[in-house]
């Protein structure tokens, strides 16, 4: 059987990772600016969070959701508790696609609504309903139609109002930052609007924080630095530190009937262990403070390059916008200073998720080397 190549993004086979680093069978090391598309929020190799996986290894591992898990309820009240979103009900399941599918499933029960507003750029995963809100047919199979889903330009408070005056739509969908689109942030302003017309039209508000979420912005969530609060919050990524984790956070108000969200692996002892592990790391280390402080000065430092038309982000969730293609750009940080960057589905969007235990020295490095990588880019 020949394997499926699912990324053939770089030519890089790491065989062991520590902290801020990975590290190939030749010994390469590569520092992290990317986190494994934003999931190692706490670092490769955190103590605490090794520790706790291990015990939880020699207790037990997995059984299913058909006896009691106390590990549920304790990963619950956590991150309730950290969050901010206490009183909130926790469904556990296993990647963001999964989270956004039930998102949306306890959502129409709720409501009786079929319709969805979601948002131009906006990606939500690679499942049906995930699908069906995520802008573009690059993914979309006939079995995958857009149904009843309207994708409005990110901050049309104007098309959003006349899209809900009628009173029908089940939910508006809305990453608190838009990663893969190219690191696009909704106004404050424009998430507050949307808050008060989803309240007055009978409205769910979804946010989607799966790559946004879990103290990357400097707030645990990124909606929250608008002040406000939605109706289901989804997660993922960062959650389980590379442990496959997430999950869908519920408003009291809704009530999935038994049975109506499942899933066999989803809160398992060894996932519950790793999530809980993380939110320990995140609380003790203040890593929301530390993303914030970093990635500002990050992104200030990046602002006056020359070659740099844009840079927006909050925290450590970054995207550089460049007037050319950043495809040699990042090869060249790979290949000539060993750093690892992402992509977006703009080519001019240079696209960073450090693990938010990075430092002042790391982010020096990367300025430094940034600098040396235009040098030797044809950028003109």
């Amino acid at each position: 059987m020949e394997l499926f190549d699912v990324y053939p993004l770089l030519d890089l086979e790491p065989v062991k990772a520590q902290d801020h680093y990975i590290y190939t069978a030749d010994g390469e090391r590569y520092l992290d600016f990317y986190s494994g598309h934003g999931v190692i929020s706490i670092g490769h190799s955190h103590p605490h969070y090794i520790n706790e996986i291990n015990s939880q290894l020699r207790d037990i591992g997995f059984y299913s959701n058909s006896v009691k898990n106390p590990l549920q309820q304790q990963l619950a009240e956590k991150l309730g508790e950290i969050s901010g979103y206490e009183g909130y009900q926790l469904f556990l399941s296993n990647s963001g696609a999964e989270a956004n599918e039930n998102a949306l499933k306890a959502a129409s029960f709720h409501n009786k609504n079929s319709k969805v507003i979601a948002f131009k750029k906006a990606f939500h995963g690679r499942t049906s309903a995930a699908l069906s809100i995520t802008d573009g047919d690059k993914y979309v199979s006939p079995i995958n139609p857009k149904g009843e889903v309207t994708f409005l330009e990110l901050n049309d408070l104007e098309g959003l109002s006349k899209e809900l005056s009628q009173n029908d739509v089940c939910a508006v969908v809305i990453e608190g930052i838009q990663g893969i689109g190219g690191i696009h942030i909704p106004d404050d302003e424009f998430l507050q609007e949307v808050r008060q017309l989803c309240t007055d039209t009978n409205t769910l508000l979804v946010c989607d924080e799966i790559q946004s979420g879990y103290g990357r912005t400097g707030h645990f969530f990124a909606h929250q630095h608008a002040g406000i609060q939605a109706d289901i919050v989804t997660v993922a990524k960062g959650m389980g530190n590379g442990f496959p984790v997430a999950g869908t956070i519920i408003h009291p108000d809704i009530k999935p009937f038994h049975g109506q969200l499942g899933s066999t692996f989803g809160g398992n002892h060894l996932a519950c262990a790793a999530a809980t592990a993380v939110l320990d790391v995140i609380n003790s280390e203040n890593l929301m403070e530390r993303a914030a402080q970093l990635g500002s000065t990050l992104m200030n430092s990046l602002a006056s390059f020359p070659e740099v038309n844009e840079v927006r982000g909050r925290g450590l969730m970054i995207g550089i916008e460049f007037p050319f293609a950043i495809k040699e750009l990042r090869q060249v940080l790979i290949q000539e200073e060993k750093i690892l960057t992402g992509v977006s589905s703009n080519p001019n969007v240079l696209r960073l998720l450090p693990p938010l235990i990075i430092t002042q020295n790391e982010v020096a490095t990367f300025i430094n080397a940034m600098k040396n990588a235009l040098s030797l880019c044809n950028v003109t």
